[in-house]
């Protein structure tokens, strides 16, 4: 499967600026597929797994000497560590702190040493033990896209059209009906690679299905790797309760009337540490850098792939290929949800990205705007429309009230249209939307749907 983070692993490769890189994600969001495709343009390929390979945690305790560490691996694997032809891969890196540390020394001592480190659960060793500053760099990933999802299943030419198509004129009506109907499926598969790979080939929502049931089982498995056993409990409350609370601020006591927020708002950190779950934090939206302006203590949730969130609810998604327009009318939570999942996918992976929405909450006006996003040095309210027939009062007031920011846009059903201060961008648009104005990070979704 390729992917966008391929093209941003090529540039760190041949990079002459190139640091020991940390691979950041949720578990099951491509990870390691992602290395070893980047190993095909190596000599050699040299993976160590922390959990699978246990002998050579061992390696790391006597000292950090890259050099050292280096020669032992290779005659424990019995491949070759050449530096400039020999792709180094600490996975589940997160067993061995040691390792985590000694990456800095491989940055000082041995810099031409291609190494890269990934890990489930590597956030919270980061936590613990700190990443070398200045030594290391990082990219994230999440889930795939709806742009990915289109090239995966071989609809390159619409991909491309949704990168070059201009708001000046609508899309062809049958292209239109099209791209909403694969949408859909998107909506139904999500986002999971093992998902999405196995969609392309069977076509079989069911099978699709168990690959979900089969994910969410091993998340609940690491539940007691970074929860301690009192907090189990409030870790699998929350889990179950998330994905009823999207599309509204985050509620500690509708989670469990007998569960208070002290217990569950460290829990709720760690479902967040794991990638499980991004908040949506609410921001005054008065200006860049939207996270200036933060209320801590309101905020909204999405989980980290929008189908797992239907499977956690037991919703049928066979509907989503039966009655899709009546779907995207009915659960338009999950459509936001699938938005904001949108947002952070198409975000530069060097930097992890925060969401933010905005509401005011003065008697007889209150409003919200489903997002807030920056767009060329400017604040730009994001409304998320599931059905035709929709307002954008909310979207107005934080216009009228922002005199800084120039537009709005609204993600809908609807096709591509241009209305004052309004652009309405079909929900398969988002990719244009926030990548066609930043060159460098649009080349990387031109190169992939390149034959």
């Amino acid at each position: 499967m390729k992917r966008i983070i391929d093209y941003y692993l090529a540039e760190w490769k041949n990079s002459e600026f190139r640091k020991p890189l940390l691979l950041r994600g949720a578990r099951q969001v491509g990870k390691t597929h992602a290395v070893r495709e980047l190993a095909k343009l190596f000599d050699n390929f040299v993976e160590i797994n922390f959990e699978a390979d246990a002998e050579v945690k061992d390696i790391f305790d006597r000292d950090l000497d890259p050099v050292r560490i280096s020669r032992a691996l290779s005659l424990i694997t019995g491949k070759s560590i050449e530096p400039g032809k020999t792709l180094l891969f600490f996975d589940e890196i997160q067993g061995v702190p040691k390792a985590l540390t000694a990456l800095r020394y491989f940055y000082e001592k041995l810099p031409t040493q291609h190494i890269i480190a990934a890990g489930s659960l590597l956030d919270f060793t980061t936590q613990s033990v700190g990443i070398p500053v200045g030594r290391v760099s990082s990219l994230y990933m999440y889930p795939v896209s709806f742009f990915e999802f289109l090239c995966e299943c071989g609809h390159t030419l619409l991909a491309q059209e949704i990168l070059s198509h201009s708001i000046e004129a609508s899309m062809s009506e049958p292209v239109h009906r099209k791209l909403l109907a694969i949408l859909a499926e998107y909506l139904a598969i999500g986002g999971m690679p093992e998902a999405v790979a196995l969609w392309q080939i069977k076509r079989d929502p069911l099978l699709c299905l168990q690959v979900h049931d089969s994910l969410i089982s091993t998340y609940r498995q690491d539940f007691g790797k970074y929860a301690k056993s009192f907090q189990l409990k409030y870790v699998e409350a929350l889990f179950n309760a998330i994905p009823r609370q999207l599309g509204t601020k985050f509620k500690y006591n509708a989670i469990d009337g007998d569960y208070r927020k002290r217990e569950l708002a460290p829990c709720l950190d760690l479902l967040t540490t794991a990638g499980i779950i991004h908040p949506i934090l609410r921001s005054a939206g008065n200006g860049i850098p939207l996270g200036a302006e933060v209320d801590p203590g309101d905020f909204k949730t999405i989980f980290l792939d929008v189908a797992l969130s239907q499977a956690i609810l037991g919703l049928d998604l066979k509907t989503w290929f039966l009655h899709p327009d009546q779907d995207f009318v009915n659960k338009g939570a999950l459509i936001e949800s699938f938005v904001g999942q949108e947002l952070l996918a198409y975000a530069h992976p060097a930097k992890k990205e925060n969401l933010f929405y905005w509401r005011r909450n003065a008697s007889g006006s209150e409003a919200e705007v489903d997002y807030i996003i920056q767009a060329n040095r400017q604040v730009v309210p994001v409304e998320v429309k599931s059905g035709l027939g929709s307002t954008l009062k909310s979207m107005h007031m934080f216009l009228d009230s922002h005199q800084q920011s120039t537009h709005g846009i609204r993600f809908s059903t609807h096709n591509y249209s241009e209305h004052a201060n309004i652009q309405s961008y079909p929900l398969y648009a988002i990719a244009h939307v926030i990548l066609g104005n930043q060159m460098a990070e649009k080349k990387a979704y031109e190169a992939l749907v390149e034959p």
